[in-house]
């Protein structure tokens, strides 16, 4: 079957490794971890056939017509990889809702964390230059990285932080980016955060894996992003992918973030997987994160890739990258998903992959991506059938590129989908986004809340040592808050006594959160805490 060419279908829109790695635990075997392998264990035979895959692609248009039908999710772009042949290339809907502009296979996507399988990859080759190696200590590359525990600063080491087992806690940093900091301040302030186990905790953080970048980057000599065309891009001839933000930016074929605006409604299926309307709102810049999020990308890129990583870093009988360094990122590092019940099954991650093995011992690697500003993206391979897809839409996670890549799976395998993967992960990521939001109601005062004090209580500057100085002013009549390097400004809201909120913004907004005031020192508050920068223990701010 030869390439297809692209076609587009017009229409009338984290996390994503924490909801991919829920959906992946139903179709994985527990596998036993110790010491680490250097490669993955035996693969049985191929179980699938030619006609199996071809079945599937035949299938793929259909599948992605209903997803987007369901979801109303503007563009999305398919990549289907067997046995080193690309058997699927193809666009549909668009790139920028109500515009003529159509999704091809050289179309610009965003890709969010499926950037840490293409860094990973960059990775291996450094290790395979001999360059770094994956056990190196972090601190060794990087003298400036620190964690709070001097121990723990001393033995981390790149494939720690890669695995997400270094203690760090759940997207450690991320707050700091929304707030305008860039990637050294957030590095250095990574010290500050409290700590898990090392090596016995997993905890998703994208800017552990971006410090273990930066190390190898700067044991070359080099930037991450130079680093990653150098290594990667330029030799697999990955022409249009990038981790600079602004060559995103600068594409002429690119997809447009889009989010959901108001009532998303339920669609006639009763699954709550309704359109609502979408809408081009929001831009990412994820530089802060390159190595862990700020990677774009085209389908027709992402076949090389996935055809160098079936091949164990060959591409078209070059050696692109070494295959030990490489096949070690496919071997479980850490258990990520532990069993439900005492027969149940875990999942696993790798090195910038999630791993897992189905009910045959196949192995199965995948990793998605989530921008709420508007992105999600799926890459799935099962290296003993050569047999991997990548899908990248541009709206905001509803589930689509997981399902389409479960659904293609489903059916080369049982000729059918064995389950709605599109309602499975809808609402798994609908509750990944609920767990950040406050438990109280702001839009709703107790009855017997007092009023709160004079402005000039709360007015004046406090200062803390992870986020920075934070300053209350009355402007317009309205208390508000400033903070963050910019600064940014948010209105402060009254909500009960002492306590005040304001709307959450940014990649990680989680509605409205609570700003409470405490202490009278001469009639004024000496601290203020906030709800949502405070997970971690880390959110009081003192009146300097």
């Amino acid at each position: 079957m030869g390439v297809r060419h692209a076609r587009t279908h017009h229409r009338s829109r984290t996390r994503g490794a924490t909801a991919l790695a829920s959906l992946l635990v139903l179709g994985c075997v527990p596998y036993g971890i110790g010491t680490v392998s250097a490669a993955p264990p035996p693969q049985p035979p191929p179980q699938l056939t030619q006609e199996d895959v071809d079945r599937a692609v035949d299938a793929l248009d259909g599948i992605v017509e209903r997803g987007m039908d369901r979801t109303g999710v503007p563009g999305v772009a398919v990549a289907v990889v067997y046995q080193d042949r690309v058997v699927h290339l193809d666009g549909y809907g668009k790139r920028h809702v109500g515009q003529d502009a159509e999704v091809g296979p050289d179309t610009v996507f965003q890709l969010a964390s499926l950037s840490k399988p293409l860094a990973s990859t960059v990775v291996a080759g450094a290790v395979g230059d001999k360059t770094v190696d994956w056990d190196d200590p972090v601190s060794e590359h990087l003298p400036s990285f620190a964690l709070k525990d001097p121990w723990v600063t001393d033995h981390v080491t790149i494939a720690d932080l890669f695995s997400h087992r270094s203690g760090l806690p759940d997207h450690a940093g991320d707050l700091l980016e929304d707030l305008g900091y860039d990637r050294d301040y957030v590095l250095e302030h990574l010290r500050l955060e409290p700590l898990t186990p090392f090596r016995a905790s997993y905890a998703y953080t994208n800017f552990g894996v971006t410090a273990a970048g930066e190390a190898v980057a700067d044991a070359a000599g080099t930037s991450w992003e130079k680093l990653a065309e150098d290594t990667l891009y330029k030799p697999a001839g990955m022409d249009a992918t990038s981790s600079r933000f602004n060559d995103y930016e600068a594409a002429t074929d690119k997809a447009f973030a889009h989010v959901r605006d108001g009532d998303t409604g339920d669609d006639d299926t009763g699954t709550g997987t309704g359109t609502g309307t979408w809408e081009a709102r929001h831009v990412r810049d994820a530089d802060a994160q390159s190595p862990a999020g700020g990677a774009s990308s085209t389908v027709r890129d992402l076949s090389l890739w996935l055809r160098l990583q079936l091949a164990n870093g060959e591409l078209d009988g070059d050696r692109v990258i070494a295959a030990d360094p490489l096949e070690r990122t496919h071997v479980p590092e850490i258990v990520s998903q532990p069993p439900p019940a005492p027969a149940g099954r875990a999942g696993f991650y790798g090195l910038g992959w999630n791993v897992s093995y189905d009910d045959l011992g196949r192995l199965r690697l995948s990793h998605s991506g989530a921008f709420a500003l508007g992105a999600n993206t799926n890459v799935m391979m099962l290296p003993g059938e050569q047999l991997g897809i990548a899908v990248l839409t541009n709206g905001e996670p509803v589930g689509l590129a997981d399902a389409v890549s479960l659904d293609f799976l489903d059916t080369a395998q049982h000729g059918k989908p064995t389950e709605d993967w599109l309602d499975l992960a809808g609402r798994l990521y609908e509750q990944e986004a609920q767990k950040s939001r406050s438990p109280t109601d702001y839009g709703k005062p107790p009855e017997d809340a007092s009023d709160a004090r004079a402005d000039a209580t709360y007015t004046g500057t406090y200062t803390n040592a992870y986020y920075g100085p934070l300053t209350v002013t009355k402007t317009g009549g309205d208390l508000t808050m400033r903070l963050g390097p910019k600064p940014m400004t948010f209105r402060l809201t009254h909500y009960a006594g002492d306590t005040y909120f304001f709307e959450t913004v940014g990649e990680n907004a989680s509605g409205p959160s609570g700003v409470t005031f405490k202490g009278d020192a001469n009639g004024k508050a000496t601290e203020v805490t906030i709800e949502a920068f405070d997970e971690t223990g880390l959110g009081t701010f003192r009146r300097s």
